[in-house]
């Protein structure tokens, strides 16, 4: 899932200083997940933000409302008439979001980050989570036993660790386990250690075009002479 977290409060403030009608706009998916804005969230920062302006004796309408995806324009359209009634939107949706909708309103709507985007990560306990993809669009899970190489090893590596490694712990931070030995006890325990002697060719990050687009076969536009051939 994408995992995000909340913007400082007062950098929230200071882009809605401008602003007199003001709607917080929460999302129901990723970030509702990691705590970050979901409805209960939006709701909690929809309070804040009252109080915070009725201090400052700056009065503002600020609303809220929560819809189940900023990245689907079906749940966009349902809400586009309310949309449209404020000045400006806080969007507490990922990057994703906040950007299509935007797009969705026609960009003619102000739309605010609420959040900050940080990476697409995992659950790994409660309220705890961790990344766990680049998103790089060449995926070598199949050759490192599940484990991420680009993204487990802080130098991104192919080939096995760097030499500064130790005791199973990452130099850049001996708080989190090197990527390369995680890899290795993976393999080792699956039976697979063979697939570490596969030297890799350097990571080709251009297997995404930024920004990338992908069409389901079953949207992809069929021409005449494809039809004609399959009637044959």
């Amino acid at each position: 899932m994408i995992v995000a977290k909340r913007k400082p409060l007062q950098e929230i403030k200071d882009m809605l200083k401008p602003y007199q009608k003001i709607l917080v706009l929460g999302c129901g998916s990723c970030v509702a997940v990691c705590m970050a804005g979901g409805e209960k969230e939006a709701g909690l920062l929809t309070t804040e933000l009252q109080m915070a302006f009725e201090l400052d004796k700056d009065k503002k309408q600020i609303d809220t409302l929560t819809i189940l995806r900023q990245c689907d324009r079906e749940y966009i359209d349902e809400v586009k008439e309310k949309l449209n009634q404020y000045d400006a939107i806080l969007s507490i949706a990922c990057g994703v979001g906040v950007q299509f909708t935007a797009e969705v309103l026609g960009g003619a709507k102000v739309l605010l980050p609420g959040l900050n985007t940080t990476f697409l990560g995992a659950t790994i306990e409660p309220g705890t989570w961790m990344e766990r993809c680049l998103a790089c669009g060449d995926c070598i899970l199949d050759e490192t036993g599940g484990i991420c190489p680009i993204t487990m090893c802080s130098k991104s590596l192919m080939n096995g660790p760097c030499g500064g490694h130790e005791k199973g712990k990452c130099e850049v931070d001996r708080n989190r386990d090197c990527g390369w030995v995680l890899i290795y006890e993976r393999l080792k325990k699956l039976g697979k250690l063979e697939l570490l002697k596969t030297i890799k060719l350097p990571k080709n990050y251009g297997a995404v075009k930024r920004p990338d687009k992908i069409i389901h076969e079953a949207y992809q536009p069929v021409t005449v002479k494809e039809v004609k051939d399959s009637q044959k």
